[in-house]
């Protein structure tokens, strides 16, 4: 029987997780400099699910990985921590980075997924913003993890929520939990691992749905809408309003149609 109260462990990798739960299984992976808690308002809306979440190697409590860090080594991660767990096949959410991690699940371990939703995440971005999005990572391989946190902040949130809310806050507790060497290499995977996974062949043949906000000016609408069109029979929505994290600023704008979305897929694993 899957235990219905939470419990926080550790793999035997390093990976420190999290599971609750009973029903169809679902995978939260969390983005560039997050943890874990990046979940922790969209749990209430999903405890009709197996909910397995963890942090990114070098990231919230998990260890650093052994090798270098790129999208197959994250996938990997995924792939024992299923299997350390039990799961089978389960619905894989991911945010930001998390959202190439599962594209990258979903062309390596097409056997383990039930379907796919991507969050917030980045896909051909044009030679100027590749450009743009590398000089970042670059930065904060020379200067650290903070070099470029308060440009970063006014792309995430709208103007009113950085004033009033808690969000800021938490990222920036997250930030400095991070390693500084996982912390680099990972924001060069957010940079130049996007380049492996558009129009991948074979493409990617699970159930998705796409998903980012009006205002997200390095996960676009487009970028959304072409990630989709990759991806037989994808959803698209597109979040009005809101930046890059709008996921913490309303979310029940995204656990609403994830949740629509899992039911009509769920079975369980």
């Amino acid at each position: 029987m899957w235990r219905t109260r939470r419990v926080s462990e550790v793999a035997p990798d390093g990976t420190a997780f999290d599971l609750s739960g009973e029903g169809p299984a679902v995978v939260l992976i969390h983005g560039l400099g997050l943890s874990r808690r990046l979940w922790d308002s969209h749990l209430s809306a999903l405890t009709g699910c197996r909910v397995l979440r963890y942090d990114l190697y070098g990231h919230g409590e998990s260890r650093y990985a052994k090798e270098p860090l790129s999208l197959r080594v994250f996938a990997q991660q995924l792939a024992d921590l299923m299997d350390h767990v039990g799961m089978v096949q389960a619905h894989i959410v991911g945010f930001s980075i998390g959202g190439m991690i599962n594209r990258r699940f979903a062309l390596d371990f097409p056997d383990k997924i039930a379907s796919v939703v991507i969050m917030n995440s980045p896909h051909n971005r044009g030679a100027a913003a590749q450009d743009a999005v590398e000089a970042r990572a670059k930065a904060v391989r020379e200067q650290g993890a903070f070099a470029t946190f308060d440009a970063a902040l006014k792309r995430w949130f709208t103007p009113d929520y950085l004033v009033i809310g808690g969000g800021p806050r938490n990222v920036r507790d997250w930030r400095g939990q991070v390693d500084a060497e996982s912390y680099a290499q990972t924001a060069w995977v957010l940079a130049n691992g996007v380049r492996e996974l558009i129009a991948p062949k074979p493409p990617i043949t699970a159930p998705a749905l796409v998903m980012t906000c009006e205002n997200d000016s390095g996960s676009t609408p487009q970028m959304a809408r072409d990630i989709a069109a990759e991806i037989a029979s994808a959803q698209t929505i597109i979040v009005p309003r809101l930046q890059h994290l709008g996921l913490m600023e309303d979310p029940a704008a995204f656990t609403a149609p994830l949740c629509a979305f899992l039911a009509q897929r769920s079975h369980p694993t």
